[in-house]
């Protein structure tokens, strides 16, 4: 089974209340049109995650980031490919994350983590990003 590596921003920010928010994106497009998951994209041949991570970034949502703190790798099979899918902690340095690809996008709290239609791969990394939500240490850019 072909195996498509691909990295995945989890960009974070304060909201005026001060609760912990997360940035998702809905798919425009394929044969998961409609699913939510977290911005990001393939790892170009001689890429470094990271530069690959802030590249697709720019790339899909005209907006530059900080790439943070490693979260995990999610190892997930398709029925037609393997991804592997390395999760970084992100935050907004310029620009209004607008949308070039997506369908629409969201910030979401704690509460309404899973009120969107993840895709399969992106829900295996909601329960850490939960307790990421709900940490009162969390590293956070205010708005």
């Amino acid at each position: 089974m072909k195996t498509i590596k691909v990295v995945a921003a989890l960009i974070f920010r304060t909201n005026s209340q001060n609760n912990i928010e997360i940035f998702a994106t809905q798919r425009g497009y394929g044969e998961y049109k409609d699913w939510w998951e977290f911005p990001g994209g393939k790892v170009e041949e001689g890429e470094s995650p990271e530069a690959a991570l802030a590249r697709e970034i720019q790339e899909e949502l005209a907006t530059e980031i900080r790439v943070g703190d490693y979260i995990d790798t999610i190892e997930y099979d398709y029925p037609d490919f393997h991804l592997s899918m390395r999760c970084y902690k992100c935050f907004v340095i310029s620009g209004k994350l607008k949308l070039l690809e997506h369908e629409n996008a969201v910030w979401l709290t704690v509460d309404n983590l899973r009120s969107v239609n993840w895709l399969p791969a992106d829900i295996t990394i909601l329960d850490k990003v939960q307790k990421m939500l709900s940490s009162p240490s969390h590293d956070t850019i205010p708005l």
